[in-house]
């Protein structure tokens, strides 16, 4: 049942036409990165290189690369899982159905990971600069470590039942770092390593570090999870695995993912920072460079036949969008016990996650009334704004599932238009200013700063929503372009953004006083102001991935004939969302123009990579 290692879960898929061999000559410096772009975006399968510049091992890429190859990597388990799931959520289903759980109490019995003295891992030690140099993106700070298992102990109660694993990216070199002895560490805020960081440093101690790549693929997947504080990332990959995790301990200060196919292992020191950065990330920019802790490498070790595996981040879709896909399928059933009111909550991957967020609830409060305005909704947004990662979502669209309940949030475009046609913007936002946000949202211009819109809408549609531009409808100059990118949401392009941070800026001012109650504009609820209105308008994922990666909202939300009553916010006509570019905002990601003409001459025809893409 299962994989006991990398090389099996590699061979396994070869077998099965889900993987191939790539022979050929590629550097790990942007070259990998744009073959395994194209592979995703193509549906093709996973890929093993085996001839990479300057590096002893093997790199495997697209692992993950569909919802469909990841169900059949965990096809032994994955129901066992659910079952587990259901079980959290209702125990006495054990009871009334005992057949269907019969096999859950050895899917638990799988959860408790085990200690061993020794293990595969540790038949090979090698330097730093032995490690694959995996650059994705032409401005990034130096190569990073892409899937790395992150695992740390608390230092007060240490013991694998209070360990934390997790996937915070791991700069290798570049920068001030002394590529045979640092690496840099980027981990975010609302992350499980802060809380035993924190620890460290109140007993003025070291944090010790172990950082693992590769093993079994259920260690990548129990990296990404949002399991709550308490629940061992351990125990879900050892039900996933379909076997305890060995943890060997006769080696090191801290145990050892014994499978693992490399282990770095360290120390971080408070008050040891250093810039890391930039990195092309998942919101489809780079993020910067900042100060993050430095961790001191002590050793690195690999199994014999190590594989690398890695992934690539961009602008979504990537290949961490199957992580989303898989987490929903695996943990969806929770939100509702842990979220009372709530159906189903989905962060948008088109809009880089964190930044959208949206949501099912209920109104139950008053059933004798009609619903004429939220009222449940707004508890429980702000349960789902209090609630782990979810905390740091930047817009949240909350609907009732009784106004419709077959609405399905994975449907976007139904989704925004049931609610662009009930929201009343003169009651249905509010802000949350001066809060958090997600690390990599350079929005706000702060990091880990910025500002939050709740939109809750409920009852009968208030309005129809216009596909077609109105004939009279008239613009001030330099904006210009309007197109229709959605019933009812208008994208107008703009000038430039010139103003300074924290400043008015004049031109949407300006914009905003060339509208009154009787423009035409106001049939579309919903109005965006745009760098290129074409672009934006093509397609459903550039509208989202525009929208609410650029935009801050206690900032750049506006409104034609806009008012503040008894400190609410609220607009008489249309909302309008900046989503221009900032000059504080990150640069998008662009491809190398001269690995990208290389990588097309492998791909035409004749070439290694033509019948991949």
């Amino acid at each position: 049942m299962g994989y006991r290692t990398l090389t099996a879960c590699v061979d396994d898929l070869r077998r099965n036409g889900e993987l191939i061999i790539y022979e050929a000559p590629v550097d790990a410096n942007l070259e990998i990165a744009e073959i395994q772009r194209r592979i995703y975006s193509s549906g093709g399968p996973a890929v093993l290189f085996t001839n990479v510049k300057d590096c002893p091992f093997p790199m495997l890429g697209n692992l993950f690369g569909s919802i469909e190859r990841a169900r059949f990597i965990f096809r032994d388990t994955l129901e066992t899982v659910r079952r587990l799931i259901e079980l959290k959520i209702d125990p006495n289903q054990f009871f009334k159905a005992p057949m269907r759980y019969a096999g859950a109490p050895f899917g638990a019995l799988r959860m408790l990971p085990k200690r061993v003295g020794s293990g595969p891992i540790f038949a090979n030690e090698a330097k730093l600069t032995d490690l694959p140099k995996l650059v994705s993106w032409p401005d990034d700070g130096g190569p990073y470590v892409t899937l790395p298992q992150v695992y740390t102990e608390h230092p007060n109660r240490g013991g694998l039942q209070n360990s934390n694993l997790g996937m915070y990216r791991v700069q290798l070199a570049g920068n001030d770092y002394n590529p045979l002895g640092e690496v840099g560490l980027h981990y975010q805020i609302h992350r499980g390593i802060g809380v035993h960081h924190t620890a460290a440093i109140a007993k003025g101690e070291p944090l010790k570090v172990n950082i693992f790549v590769g093993g079994n693929p259920a260690m990548t997947l129990a990296a990404v999870m949002p399991l709550p504080e308490g629940l061992s990332e351990l125990g879900f990959a050892g039900a996933l695995a379909g076997h305890r995790i060995p943890m060997a301990t006769s080696r090191t200060a801290l145990p050892v993912y014994a499978e693992a196919d490399f282990c770095i292992s360290g120390t971080i020191h408070a008050g040891e920072e250093k810039p890391e950065g930039p990195f092309g990330d998942h919101l489809g920019y780079y993020s910067l460079r900042h100060q993050f802790p430095t961790m001191r490498v002590e050793k690195v070790y690999h199994r014999n036949g190590a594989i690398w595996p890695f992934t690539v981040v961009g602008r979504p879709p990537q290949e961490d969008t199957t992580f989303g896909q898989l987490i929903h399928e695996i943990t969806g059933p929770v939100i509702p016990t842990v979220l009372p009111g709530i159906k189903e909550v989905h962060a948008v991957d088109a809009a880089g996650v964190h930044p959208l967020l949206l949501a099912i609830g209920s109104e139950r409060y008053v059933p004798y009334e009609e619903r004429r305005r939220p009222k449940e909704l707004m508890t429980q947004a702000s349960a789902i704004l209090g609630q782990g990662q979810m905390s740091l979502a930047k817009y949240l669209w909350i609907a009732a599932e009784q106004d419709n309940p077959e609405l399905d949030l994975h449907e976007i475009a139904p989704f925004l238009d049931h609610m662009l046609r009930r929201v009343d913007w003169r009651r249905d936002i509010h802000f949350l200013t001066e809060t958090t946000i997600d690390t990599l949202d350079y929005s706000s211009g702060e990091m880990n700063h910025g500002s939050k819109a709740i939109i809750a809408a409920v009852g009968a549609p208030i309005r129809e929503l216009p596909t077609a531009i109105p004939s009279d409808l008239k613009l001030p100059d330099r904006f210009h372009s309007p197109q229709v990118a959605a019933p009812g949401v208008l994208v107008i392009n703009g000038p430039t953004y010139h103003a300074p941070h924290r400043e008015v800026e004049p031109e949407i001012e300006r914009f905003l006083a060339s509208q009154d109650m009787h423009s035409p504009m106001n049939a579309f609820p919903l109005v965006i102001i745009a760098d290129d209105s074409t672009f934006t308008a093509a397609s459903l994922g550039n509208l989202l991935w525009v929208t609410f990666t650029r935009s801050n909202p206690a900032a750049d939300v506006h409104g034609i004939g806009s008012f503040t009553h008894q400190k609410h916010w609220g607009c008489n006509g249309s909302l309008v969302i900046d989503a221009r570019l900032k000059p504080w905002n990150a640069p998008p990601l662009v491809e190398s123009p001269e690995v990208t003409a290389k990588i097309d001459a492998l791909a035409a025809q004749g070439g290694p990579l033509a019948k991949y893409l």
